[in-house]
């Protein structure tokens, strides 16, 4: 795995391992052209590669990284008929994920009808576990 994808998952994987209630199986593969690949599996085997786009900065990486993981995270919850809503907006619950984008140069998670920051990436434990205090998909 590239230095930029580890470094990357390994600061979603903090968000995920946080505040979601289902967690990857992350292996390293070699996609069509022998070029490494992550893919990220459910316990059922199901499977999504992610990348990095090696031409952008770090925090695009990052934020590119995590759309992609919580684009996982949401059919992963689907699929063990939990409510498929990660990272949930702390301002709208029950309603929408979060995006995630790069604000100022960092990447954050924001509300994608106000486009209000919530936090940076990597940072959802310090906000007392995004989702009302709970893993989402996890009853209190």
């Amino acid at each position: 795995m590239n230095e930029e994808l580890a470094a990357a998952l390994a600061v979603v994987q903090r968000d995920l391992r946080a505040t979601c209630a289902v967690q990857p199986i992350v292996r390293e593969e070699l996609d069509f052209d022998d070029a490494p690949l992550v893919v990220l599996y459910e316990a059922d085997g199901s499977g999504v590669g992610v990348s990095v786009p090696e031409e952008q900065d770090a925090a695009e990486q990052l934020a590119s990284l995590a759309e992609q993981v919580k684009d996982w995270a949401v059919e992963a919850l689907a699929s063990q008929l939990l409510p498929a809503t990660w990272p949930e907006c702390p301002h709208h619950p029950a309603s929408h994920p979060l995006d995630a984008e790069v604000a100022e140069g960092v990447a954050v998670w924001s509300c994608p009808r106000t486009r209000r920051v919530v936090a940076p990436v990597g940072t959802l434990a310090e906000l007392g576990r995004a989702g009302g205090g709970r893993r989402r998909g996890v009853s209190s």
